[in-house]
């Protein structure tokens, strides 16, 4: 769908048009599908599974629950997997956000998408 290693000074009239009308579908499931992706939450565990997260699809910290047996971690340990629960919980959100976006939107791979903008870029993103 996507292709980097275009040169756009010659690029062809099928090829423009088929770009627009590439962006044409993104915009328009990205209308209509805001409400979807604002629902999109991930769960996680710490290593131990005491501890488990929730987060919304901009990795904001919903729920955060630990079972009796994390009250026994001391307070580094506990900390730990915390952030261990919520980075597995990002994770997750991501993963389902991306997958969303890879069935609404054919040949599309937004790992492959954010890569490429970061060699571009000369930065890493997210």
């Amino acid at each position: 769908m996507f292709r980097p290693d275009m040169d756009p000074a010659n690029i062809s009239e099928r090829e423009l048009d088929e770009a627009a009308r590439r962006g044409e579908r993104m915009l328009a499931w990205l209308e209509s599908a805001q409400e979807e992706m604002q629902a999109v939450t991930g769960t996680g565990e710490g290593p131990s599974g005491h501890v488990r997260v929730t987060v919304d699809a901009d990795g904001r910290v919903l729920n955060v629950r630990y079972d009796r047996r994390a009250l026994r971690l001391g307070s580094q340990d506990l900390a730990e997997e915390t952030l261990a629960a919520v980075r597995a919980a990002g994770a997750d959100a991501q993963r389902r956000t991306h997958d969303l976006m890879r069935e609404a939107i054919p040949g599309y791979d937004p790992v492959q998408t954010q890569a490429e903008l970061e060699r571009l870029l000369g930065t890493e993103w997210g």
